[in-house]
C-alpha cells in the first residue's frame, strides 16, 4: 500500500477521534480490547464473526501498549482480512510488508507533525526519551 494512503487514514482518524491516543479511538470503534499475557508476541489483531479483536500483552510498559494498539489498528484498517501469523507459521509468504505498513501507520497516528517541529533541533534519541516512544518509531515518524 501506498505510503501517503497510509498516513492519510492515520490523520483521518486523528481529526474525527480529535486524539492521537489509540486507546480513546477504540472507545467509539467496534473493537474488543483484551490484555492478556503472550509469549512471544507483543499483540496481535483478529477479525472473527464480524469482530475486531486486538490482542496486547499486559506485561508491556503504557507506552508499549499504546504503540502496538496503534499498529494493530493499523493492521484493522489495512489488513483487515489477512491472517498474517497464519501466513508467517503456514506459508511460505511472509507478511514483513505488513508490519512495516502497520509501523508506519502507528508512527503517523502517535507522533504528530508539531510534536516533531518543536523538537526539531532533538535528536531522534532526546525525542523518544521525552515521549517515552521507541527511538525508532521516532526515526520511522521523521522519514514520513
Amino acid at each position: 500500500m501506498n505510503n501517503r494512503l497510509i498516513c492519510k487514514k492515520a490523520n483521518q482518524l486523528v481529526r474525527f477521534y480529535k486524539t492521537r491516543d489509540p486507546f480513546e479511538m477504540i472507545k467509539g470503534m467496534n473493537v474488543i480490547l483484551v490484555f492478556h499475557p503472550l509469549e512471544d508476541i507483543r499483540g496481535f489483531y483478529q477479525y472473527f464473526q464480524r469482530n475486531n479483536i486486538i490482542y496486547i500483552d499486559e506485561k508491556l510498559d503504557e507506552f508499549e501498549k499504546k504503540f502496538v494498539c496503534a499498529h494493530e489498528l493499523g493492521h484493522m484498517f489495512l489488513h483487515k482480512k489477512t491472517n498474517a501469523i497464519f501466513m508467517d507459521t503456514k506459508t511460505h509468504f511472509k507478511s514483513d510488508r505488513f508490519e512495516q505498513e502497520a509501523d508506519l501507520f502507528a508512527a503517523d497516528l502517535l507522533i504528530s507533525d508539531e510534536l516533531l517541529a518543536e523538537y526539531s533541533e532533538y535528536t531522534c534519541r532526546q525525542i523518544s526519551v521525552l515521549t517515552g516512544y521507541h527511538e525508532a518509531l521516532i526515526e520511522l515518524r521523521r522519514l514520513i
